[in-house]
């Protein structure tokens, strides 16, 4: 039985610290049918100098556009039935790219496998690393299944699936993986599996992250009120009612200062429910780093629901007022647009 030639794309933007490690795992594969392509994305640090030091072929893009446009460019530079794009700060394990193809191979309904990361950061292990690294892992692996979120820092997709659905949207910067994953999840199945596996360099820093969280957040909003429904794999009622109960938290801080301490049982109480919402996350924080981390793990994961929160309301007023930002997903959404 011939094995189907496999692309592996890397897309790639100022990640030289983590490029290496990447192409290494890529170089250590199991699976013999690979060709490599790094596209970079203008980077400003030696990127495209350490993946040509490993002699991997590079295409050196002449702006910044995103992670969308350089898959797509990735795509249209390379010849394999199986497109396989990892982000340039993950190393995935020896058999991902074989596991990948072999679920491909068993199951013609299955239009792309995503993989899910490895709990521990791949090369900062800061605390915020170690919060990311488990938040990011459980969420992905609770949804194991078919899903409508696409997983792109490690997915492999038929190339006719691919022509099917048509390239990322270049115009989306930080939700186009969400935009892909109902795209084609409307036509094929999107399979979220532990058989593919491999590890990420997390963000490190809590102010970026915190950053990153609020603009997808706020992103999101127009895709959602276009599909008219949450993506399936990733955020759930419960996720989304512990964000909300959170940040309810906030302002009932107040209750203790007008109407006397005891009040303060009922911020204590929201806090409370919140942990409640998302439980099996927290277990899994004391289980893997104990009782001090998970002090640590709580009140990094309270800003996080109160940023999510805070970027979906900001969403819905800019959804509100903007019909340039209720429109960003009409070009990739012709039948609800059409509505």
């Amino acid at each position: 039985m011939t094995l189907p030639k496999v692309s592996v794309i890397v897309p790639s933007y100022n990640y030289a610290a983590s490029l290496h490690v990447c192409l290494r795992a890529i170089a250590a594969q199991t699976y013999p049918q690979i060709e490599v392509l790094v596209v970079d994305d203008h980077s400003t640090d030696d990127s495209v100098a350490v993946a040509r030091a490993l002699g991997v072929r590079v295409i050196a893009l002449p702006d910044n556009g995103g992670c969308g446009r350089a898959r797509n460019v990735g795509v249209a530079n390379t010849s394999g039935e199986i497109l396989f794009f990892v982000d340039a700060d993950v190393a995935m394990a020896p058999d991902a790219v074989a596991e990948a193809v072999a679920l491909l191979e068993a199951e013609p309904q299955v239009g792309a496998v995503c993989g899910i990361e490895d709990p521990e950061p791949l090369l900062h292990d800061t605390l915020v690393a170690r919060y990311r690294g488990l938040q990011y892992h459980h969420w992905s692996a609770s949804g194991e299944g078919n899903v409508t979120f696409l997983f792109p820092a490690m997915c492999a997709i038929r190339r006719r699936v691919y022509a099917e659905i048509g390239p990322f949207n270049p115009a989306l910067k930080q939700t186009e993986e969400v935009d892909y994953g109902y795209r084609l999840s409307r036509r094929h199945q999107l399979r979220l599996t532990s058989r593919v596996r491999g590890r990420h360099d997390h963000d490190h820093e809590l102010l970026p992250l915190l950053r990153k969280l609020f603009h997808r957040a706020r992103l999101r909003i127009p895709l959602y009120a276009r599909a008219r429904r949450f993506a399936t794999g990733f955020e759930t009622a419960a996720r989304a009612w512990g964000s909300l109960i959170a940040t309810a938290a906030l302002p009932a801080l107040a209750l203790p200062v007008l109407f006397g301490p005891w009040w303060l049982l009922v911020p204590a109480a929201l806090v409370a429910a919140s942990v409640a919402a998302d439980r099996e996350l927290y277990a899994l924080a004391y289980r893997r780093r104990g009782p001090v981390f998970l002090m640590f793990f709580v009140a990094v994961h309270f800003l996080v629901n109160v940023t999510i929160t805070a970027g979906v309301a900001a969403g819905a007023l800019q959804w509100l007022v903007s019909r340039p930002f209720r429109q960003i997903y009409d070009s990739t959404f012709p039948v609800e647009a059409t509505a």
